[in-house]
C-alpha cells in the first residue's frame, strides 16, 4: 500500500465526535453555572467527558456544541483541551445542536460519528469501543441497558392506567454512533421539514430508516440531571468516605422519696397529691433525669456537678432552671436537641391527664417542637419502693446532633 493509500485509509477510519453541551441544566441548579460546568472531583463535568474522547485512539476531530453565553465558561472548564476541539454555538434544542455539530464536521469527512451528552462523564473506553465496532455503512449503534423497573402508564387523572410490559425495553445512553453522511442527511431532512421533536439521534435514525443496533451499555454511564446527581458524582470522584454524623444519646435516672405534702411536681407541672417528693429543689424527678441526659451528650458531668445540693441557693428551686442550663450548654457546643424521652415510674399520681401540659412545658424549656418530646408513665406492678408508694423514679433519654462527624 502506498503512503497516499495509507493516509486515505486512515482518514476513512477516523470517528468524529459531537459532544452536546449547549443546555442550561436548570434541574441541576444554576449556582455554579449549567451542570456541564459544575465541579465533580475538582474538575468540571465537561472536562472529564472530553478527556475520555480525546484520549481514545480511534476518535478523530471532536466538536463541542456550546451555548452562546458559555464561551468563557467552556474555555476555563476545558483548559488546554479547548484548543484540541472545535467549539460551535449550539441551537435552541438538543436536536438543533447536534445538527450544527455535524455540519462542523462535514469538512473533516469522518466515516463514522459518535454523538454524546456532555453530562455523561463516566463513559469509559470500552463502551466507546463497543459502539464504534457496531457502526456499519448503513447501520447505527445505540448503547442501552434493559429496563429493570416495572413500568406504569399514568392516566390523565393521575392514576395508574396500565402496567407496561418491559420485555424488549431498553434505556438509551450515549454515545450513539452512526455512519456520518446518512445521519447528517437525516438531520438535514428533519430540519428542512420542521420536525423538531426527536429526543435523541437514534430516533432520527429510526425515522430516516437507518437501522440501529443495540450494544451493551454501562450502569456507570449515568446522565447527571439533578443537583443530587452532581453531589453523588463529586463524592464518587473525590474518594470521600460516607459521613457519619455526630449524633449522641444521653441517659439519666433519678429517684425521690415521698414525704408529707399536698402536691408533686413532675416534668414542670404541679399535680395535687396526698404527698410530695423530698429533695433540695422541687424534687422534680423527670426534669432531674432529663438534665443528666442532656449533660451526658456533651460530657458535662451530672446535675450535682452544676447544682450541688450542698449549695443553699438551690433550696426549693424550680428544676426547669437545671434543664434550661443543660440545654444552653448543649447549644453553646453547637448541639441541636433532636428529641427528649421521659418515663415516669410511679403507682400514683396518674400522669395521663397532665401529659399535654408537661409536653408544652418541656417544649418551651428545650426550644423544640412538641412532636420531639415523649412523656410516658408506668407502674412498678406493686414491687419495690415504687410499688409500695414510697417514691417516684424517672428515666430520661436525650438525642443531640453535634457539628462534624464521628471520628474514625
Amino acid at each position: 500500500m502506498t503512503d497516499a493509500s495509507e493516509k486515505q485509509a486512515s482518514r476513512d477510519d477516523r470517528v468524529g465526535v459531537v459532544i452536546v453541551a449547549a443546555g442550561r441544566g436548570a434541574r441541576a441548579g444554576q449556582a455554579d453555572g449549567p451542570k456541564q460546568y459544575q465541579s465533580i472531583g475538582g474538575r468540571a463535568v465537561i472536562a472529564r467527558t472530553l478527556d475520555m474522547f480525546l484520549a481514545h485512539p480511534r476518535t478523530g476531530p471532536v466538536v463541542v456544541a456550546i451555548h452562546a453565553d458559555d464561551r468563557e465558561l467552556f474555555r476555563r472548564a476545558a483548559g488546554a483541551n479547548a484548543d484540541r476541539v472545535i467549539a460551535v454555538i449550539g441551537g435552541a434544542s438538543r436536536q438543533a445542536s447536534v445538527r450544527l455539530g455535524l455540519l462542523a464536521l462535514r469538512e473533516h469527512a469522518p466515516s463514522r460519528v459518535l454523538v454524546h451528552d456532555a453530562v455523561r462523564p463516566f463513559v469509559d473506553a470500552g463502551l466507546i469501543e463497543r459502539t464504534i465496532e457496531a457502526i456499519a455503512e448503513r447501520q447505527g449503534a445505540l448503547p442501552a441497558l434493559p429496563v429493570a423497573d416495572t413500568l406504569k402508564r399514568e392516566s390523565t387523572a393521575g392514576m395508574i392506567e396500565e402496567t407496561v410490559s418491559r420485555n424488549g425495553l431498553h434505556a438509551a445512553q450515549t454515545p450513539q454512533g452512526f455512519p456520518f453522511w446518512p445521519i447528517l442527511a437525516a438531520h438535514e431532512k428533519a430540519h428542512h421539514l420542521g420536525k423538531t421533536d426527536f429526543t435523541d439521534d437514534a430516533a432520527i435514525a429510526e425515522w430516516a430508516h437507518i437501522p440501529v443496533k443495540i450494544v451493551q451499555g454501562s450502569p456507570d454511564n449515568v446522565k447527571l440531571t439533578w443537583a443530587r446527581d452532581i453531589a453523588m458524582a463529586d463524592q464518587r470522584l473525590s474518594g470521600e468516605q460516607p459521613r457519619f454524623p455526630d449524633i449522641r444519646t444521653g441517659n439519666g435516672y433519678d429517684v425521690h422519696a415521698f414525704e408529707p405534702g399536698d402536691h408533686v411536681t413532675l416534668c414542670g407541672v404541679s399535680i395535687p397529691h396526698g404527698k410530695k417528693l423530698s429533695g433540695h429543689s422541687d424534687a422534680d424527678v423527670g426534669l432531674h433525669a432529663l438534665t443528666d441526659a442532656l449533660l451526658a451528650t456533651c460530657g458535662a458531668g451530672d446535675i450535682g456537678t452544676h447544682f450541688p445540693p450542698s449549695d443553699p441557693q438551690w433550696k426549693g428551686a424550680a428544676s426547669r432552671i437545671f434543664v434550661e442550663h443543660a440545654a444552653r450548654l448543649v447549644r453553646e457546643r453547637g448541639g441541636r436537641i433532636a428529641n427528649a424521652d421521659i418515663t415516669l415510674i410511679c403507682e400514683a399520681p396518674r400522669v395521663g391527664p397532665h401529659r399535654e401540659a408537661m409536653t408544652e412545658t418541656l417544649s418551651a424549656m428545650l426550644g423544640i417542637s412538641r412532636d420531639r418530646i415523649s412523656i410516658k408513665a408506668t407502674t412498678n406492678e406493686k414491687l419495690g419502693f415504687v410499688g409500695r408508694e414510697e417514691g417516684i423514679a424517672a428515666i430520661a433519654t436525650a438525642s443531640v446532633v453535634f457539628p462534624g462527624e464521628v471520628p474514625a
